[in-house]
């Protein structure tokens, strides 16, 4: 995977720790509790994750906010 520069609700990423502008993209799965305890942890919610390639700072959107899948 490489990292790219990336939009999010049509307005250009830039971390806002190192103010770099390339960023990978990763599905994440929300865990909760109570869904763990049962072993439900599929039905969990996903967020798309953006990460700064520089220094790791990590965006979390709901899906649908970020670039298409």
């Amino acid at each position: 995977m490489e990292a790219t520069k990336r939009e999010v609700a049509g307005r250009q990423l830039v971390c806002p720790f190192c103010d770099h502008d390339r960023f990978f993209v990763r599905l994440t799965l929300m865990n909760t509790r109570g869904a763990t305890f049962f072993g439900l942890d599929w039905a969990n919610r996903e967020a798309d994750c953006y990460i700064c390639e520089r220094c790791g700072y990590v965006y979390w959107f709901m899906p649908g906010y970020g670039e298409p899948r």
